[in-house]
């Protein structure tokens, strides 16, 4: 419906084919409301033909369409319409759909092959066993087409391990963490956060759960490439908040103190939910995200807060390579390099929900107030 209403018929058709296909399929065991959904399928896919420049295939959907309702005269209107413009012969020949030409998505088909990859488990999905450290085994993450990059089994610094970070908060209990890739360097932490507290934080953010926003020039705006909801939470909402923030400050080292961390954003993914190629850090000075005066983002970590039944995975496009959904596990990366600059590497996508519905909690953390937590390399281009 999201490229439909945009008028993005390449991508359209490819579903409602396939809505129409399966209600094709379910003939004769239809609920009354099945049957509008068929209808209401073909509509919207005659229509996209007929944008496409297929004339004859809308005119075939359109007469399917009039044998179930064959009182629309809507419908009957574009019947007419359709075959007279077919009779005339000033209908151009269809050709091949193609895709929209948009500056701002780039490397769409890295995108959507890395999103199209089926889902599996990541890495030892339960956690690392054993004495560290470990080596993680090859189904850790999804490899793209490309492959710019060796296979995972060839990576020399991927691995599990149990981690204190130097953290008293750790001791007890050491973060499970996953390397999931070197470059950029990403990693899982897994059962990061319990199923009782991802409950809470859902129930904390659902009555102020508003479209999401996307930073455009020097203020934000809602955008067709970020289709979801979101809500902000402080850590004095609730002492589970103010927990989550702890462990993540114990993980990462970094201080998450105001103004030095955003707060806790929790977003809704639902049917169809994604957001599209971007980075986390700012690629301008004008970016909204420098009204905090703290600097860029340096880190991000993204916590599952459920699991996806299909779709969802998160896809580092440059990088190729894709990470699926792990309820309760955590994923960080550095989006700023030593020296300050943007990290290329880190574009990043969340894949279409197929199935289900996806929950995550963003913290995002700033460059003031890391100076001495993570330090500058001796090498200037690192």
């Amino acid at each position: 419906q999201v490229a439909y209403d945009t008028g993005d018929y390449y991508h359209s058709i490819a579903w409602l084919e396939e809505a129409v296909g399966l209600f094709r399929l379910s003939y004769g065991s239809w609920n009354p409301e099945d049957r509008s959904s068929l209808e209401d399928a073909l509509d919207h896919l005659a229509f996209s033909y007929f944008m496409a420049g297929n004339i004859s295939h809308a005119l075939s959907l359109s007469r399917e369409f009039l044998h179930y309702d064959p009182g629309n005269q809507r419908v009957v209107k574009n019947v007419a319409k359709y075959e007279k413009l077919l009779e005339m012969g000033t209908a151009a020949s269809a050709g091949p759909l193609r895709r929209p030409n948009s500056t701002r998505l780039q490397s769409r088909d890295a995108y959507e092959e890395l999103c199209q990859r089926p889902g599996g488990q990541v890495g030892l999905a339960g956690g690392c066993h054993g004495p560290p450290p470990h080596r993680c085994p090859p189904s850790h993450a999804l490899l793209g087409p490309l492959s710019p990059q060796p296979a995972p089994e060839h990576l020399p610094h991927l691995s599990c391990s149990y981690e204190t970070n130097g953290s008293p908060y750790l001791l007890l209990q050491p973060a499970k963490k996953e390397v999931v890739w070197s470059r950029p360097y990403v990693a899982l932490y897994h059962d990061f956060i319990s199923d009782a507290e991802a409950e809470t934080i859902k129930g904390l953010a659902g009555p102020w759960l508003q479209r999401s926003v996307v930073a455009s020039g020097e203020k934000q705006q809602k955008a067709e490439y970020r289709i979801s909801k979101s809500a902000w939470l402080k850590d004095t909402a609730d002492p589970v908040v103010r927990a989550l923030e702890q462990r993540i400050a114990a993980v990462t080292g970094l201080d998450l103190r105001p103004p030095y961390a955003e707060y806790l954003q929790v977003v809704n993914y639902g049917l169809g939910g994604h957001y599209e190629p971007h980075f986390d850090h700012a690629t301008s000075r004008k970016s909204p995200l420098y009204r905090m005066k703290s600097g860029n983002r340096i880190a991000t970590i993204m916590i599952y807060l459920s699991a996806v039944e299909a779709g969802g995975s998160t896809a580092f496009i440059y990088a190729n390579f894709s990470v699926p959904v792990v309820k309760n596990a955590a994923l960080f990366w550095w989006n700023l390099r030593r020296n300050g600059d943007g990290d290329d590497d880190t574009l990043h996508a969340g894949c279409p929900v197929l199935a289900g519905d996806k929950w995550v909690a963003n913290k995002w953390i700033h460059e003031h107030g890391q100076e001495f937590r993570r330090l500058c390399s001796a090498d200037p281009q690192d």
